[in-house]
């Protein structure tokens, strides 16, 4: 990041200016009336266009940037590659695979976002659009999609509105991972929705709330590393092997922290810090040798190897409750522009500005250095273009490491520098966390005067970055900043601004309310101009055809829609995922057994389908919602049992046994001592099918329970046969079905076949 070139004056700021296309709106930011808002001819409204993969790699504004320091562990420098997580990257690869989105769960310090990494770089071939990296630290949900929207397609300076943003993303079919997002379950299944095509794999923080039972997300909990893997680690960080002293207060801070890969991280800073010092006394001690020829003490051995394990043994180990907490221990040793460095980070709340701003802020003029030194020592970590300070070092470093006046002047540099015309957008989106923590940090000190200057110098430049979430909070702050100094004019510009902002985020009430107090804060102070401005955006809201229209709920969906991503599982996923394919397999066939044995079930001897069963179909339940099995063409209706007129017993005299599987069945068509019933009696205790029904006709009569139903006539009454040996045949029904005024089909009257 450049810094721009020029003499730092007061009168050298100026207010950054442009235009940008919000949904149907052509809005103009950094007007010295306040931004305004109009509807865009349809000539000028972009058409966005897909980015291919094919493309230069496109991130999205103040997206995700290269870790620096160990602490990625495999995104850093020294490239280390991630320990005992072979496991967990094939099985989350397994998940967006299938089309699965899963969030990363697991207490801070657990290395989630070096899984995160990791698995992205893993995931390239998975998904048609690749993998889109998005940062999501103090992002909010609008922001992650404009930027996922970024991403996958070129249209600079427009910002659709939710329906237009659907409709692009509908079309995106790639593995999104967010690292360090701060959004709701809500939020996310929101996200969820206006990506159908999608996977993705997000990352959050370990006091997220936890997910509704709907919710097609599942967690997966990133656990700490083993005792084996924590000391190679250790190892590695140290750069140099363990002695049997430093292996159990390893082990010992193993079982303290569950595992945690930054606890480790941190104690191997320990450990260097410690080098450090045993190299102090044994450059003393030669020294001394020199000098005097001999050594009076206790380390007289002339080797030196032997001399320098015994003074490492001279030098403590820190203790368990130091290496629990060791932020202020590491901040003690580290170099004079590293701990200048520290002090500005925690006196921004954390968020520590880029290098090129270090030598105007501090004097700091290795800005590189210092902050590789940081992050080696795990107290800071590259996140968004910027680094901000790892999980609980601020609350322990913030009693200990005053501010002593680190960011006074930040403010006047910083409204200069986002006005400079040799600063991007994109470097302004990248640096919008640490504007707000200069903000924050003036508010605190008393100085509203710095915040407004600030303020209403980096509202329309995040404006213009696309950085609204931002814009926001940076309009709230210099509101808040003007009414406490009694700036109407100020309190003014920032309600104007506010609405402008509710007018592109569609919320027409707000806007309405922030523009007519700025409409009456300027008609006090006197502004004419701004008095037509604040009228000009009344009237876009209330015009008769351009109300805002609000927007659409999108509702999510309850199953996972992307289609199958995966056209081949990588290499490393085949071994590891063995066992789960042969346990398919074996289902697979028990299953295809079973439906065999149930469809023989269904089907009588001859292969044609059972009165009861329906439509013919396994997957058909038969319920009163499910649509009709459609007959093929030239098959013979059903009648009222559910048997068919064309039946083979129907038609021929055979004395085989019928196949329709009626509910009473004949006892001469099977050796039996018992009598048999009438045919009439037969066709009555068949189960009857509803009947469909026409609102408006008359219906037929339903008999009363108990009594038999009228809907077929009894043959002639037969009387019991005797029981015999030999099989005879049995009388079957042949059922014709005639058109009735209810539209279903009514039987004629049962005439017995002999």
């Amino acid at each position: 990041m450049a810094q721009p070139s020029g003499e730092f004056r007061q009168e050298a700021v100026r207010t950054r200016g442009g235009e940008l296309v919000s949904g149907g709106l052509l809005v103009g930011v950094g007007a010295p009336d306040g931004s305004e808002a109009r509807p865009c001819p349809p000539e000028w409204r972009p058409r966005p266009r897909r980015i291919e993969r094919s493309e230069p790699a496109r991130g999205p504004v103040g997206g995700v940037g290269r870790a620096v320091g160990p602490l990625a562990m495999g995104a850093g420098p020294a490239d280390l590659p991630l320990l005992d997580r072979e496991a967990d990257i094939a099985e989350l690869l397994g998940l967006l695979a299938e089309g699965r989105s899963i969030r990363l769960v697991g207490q801070a310090g657990s290395g989630r976002s070096a899984l995160l990494s990791a698995v992205a770089e893993a995931a390239a071939d998975l998904a048609p659009g690749g993998v889109v990296q998005l940062c999501g630290h103090r992002r909010t949900a609008a922001d992650l999609l404009q930027d996922l929207f970024a991403a996958t397609h070129h249209a600079p300076g427009y910002r659709p509105d939710p329906a237009q943003l659907a409709a692009h993303l509908a079309e995106v079919g790639a593995v999104v991972v967010i690292d360090a997002a701060e959004l709701s379950g809500a939020e996310l299944d929101r996200l969820l929705a206006l990506a159908p095509g999608c996977s993705f794999l997000v990352s959050v923080a370990p006091d997220s709330p936890p997910l509704a039972a709907d919710s097609r997300m599942r967690d997966h909990l990133v656990a700490g590393l083993s005792r084996s893997a924590c000391l190679a680690l250790t190892a590695r960080l140290a750069g140099r092997a363990l002695d049997v002293a430093e292996k159990a207060w390893a082990v010992d801070l193993w079982f303290e922290s569950e595992g945690l890969p930054l606890r480790f991280v941190q104690a191997a800073a320990l450990l260097r810090q410690r080098d450090v010092a045993v190299d102090a006394l044994v450059a003393a001690e030669d020294d001394r040798m020199d000098v005097f020829g001999a050594v009076d003490g206790p380390v007289r051995d002339p080797d030196p190897a032997i001399r320098e394990d015994a003074l490492r043994r001279t030098v403590p180990l820190p203790s368990v409750a130091e290496t629990a907490s060791p932020a202020v221990r590491l901040a003690e040793g580290l170099s004079e522009p590293a701990q200048a460095v520290l002090r500005l980070t925690v006196a921004l709340g954390g968020e520590c500005p880029t290098a090129p701003h270090l030598p105007a802020l501090i004097d700091v003029g290795q800005g590189e250095a210092a902050l590789a030194e940081l992050a080696d020592a795990g107290l800071t970590v590259s996140i968004g273009g910027h680094h901000r300070l790892t999980a609980g070092a601020f609350d322990l470093l913030a009693p200990h490491w005053p501010a002593r006046g680190c960011v006074d002047g930040a403010a006047q540099h910083f409204a200069w520098w986002v006005g400079h015309s040799s600063v991007t957008l994109e470097q302004i989106a990248a640096e919008a966390e640490v504007v707000i923590g200069v903000l924050l940090a003036d508010r605190a000190a008393g100085r509203h005067d710095a915040v407004i200057r600030l303020a209403r110098a980096a509202a329309p430049a995040l404006a213009l970055a696309l950085r609204w979430g931002a814009w926001e909070r940076v309009l709230q702050l210099g509101q808040e900043a003007a009414r406490r100094a009694g700036s109407a004019s100020d309190q003014a510009w920032f309600h104007h601004e506010a609405g402008v902002h509710a007018i592109c985020e569609q919320q027409p009430s707000r806007a309405v309310a922030e523009l007519e107090t700025a409409l009456t804060l300027r008609a006090t102070a006197g502004e004419p101009r701004g008095v037509a401005s604040a009228r000009r955006m009344l009237d876009l809201l209330r015009a008769d055809g351009r109300q805002l229209p609000a927007a659409a709920p999108v509702a999510p969906s309850r199953a996972p829609v992307i289609r199958k991503i995966a056209a081949r599982v990588p290499a490393r996923l085949k071994s590891s995922r063995r066992r789960r394919v042969a346990v398919v397999t074996t289902a697979v066939l028990t299953i295809g057994a079973l439906g065999t044995a149930v469809a023989m079930s269904l089907t009588g001897p001859d292969g044609h389908p059972a009165k009861d069963s329906h439509s013919g179909r396994l997957d058909q339940g038969g319920g009163a919602q499910d649509p009709p099995f459609p007959q093929p063409s030239g098959s013979p209706a059903p009648g009222p049992a559910g048997q068919a007129s064309g039946s083979p017993s129907a038609t021929s005299g055979s004395p085989e046994p019928s196949a329709s599987g009626s509910a009473s069945h004949s006892p001469s068509a099977s050796p039996s001592k018992k009598p048999s019933s009438s045919p009439g009696a037969t066709e009555s205790q068949a189960p009857q099918q509803p009947q469909p029904t026409v609102p408006g006709q008359p219906q037929p009569p339903v008999p009363p329970p108990g009594q038999p139903s009228q809907t077929h006539q009894p043959g002639p009454p037969t009387s019991s046969p005797k029981p015999t040996s030999s099989p005879t045949p049995s009388p079957t029904v042949t059922a014709t079905a005639t058109p009735t005024a209810t539209g279903g089909p009514s039987p004629s009257a049962s005439t017995p076949t002999p």
